[in-house]
């Protein structure tokens, strides 16, 4: 089954990412110089290429659900 990403849990691992990316780590796609580190997490959000993932913990049974 295929679990849909809350808008809060979208909106949590785009500032994650835009943070790593703020502080040194290297963008997963080709940056230009108009790119935010928002932007650019924004980007990679879309093509499924942040490797994040987001673990729901739900009476006791966690599920981790990949952002790929």
């Amino acid at each position: 089954m295929d679990e849909k990403l809350t808008k809060y849990e979208i909106t949590r691992i785009l500032s994650a990412r835009a943070e790593q990316i703020s502080f040194g780590a290297p963008p997963l796609l080709r940056a230009t110089k108009e790119d935010t580190a928002y932007g650019l997490a924004e980007k990679e959000f879309l093509k499924k290429t942040i490797p994040l993932a987001v673990i729901r913990n739900h009476n006791g049974i966690k599920k981790i659900i990949s952002v790929n």
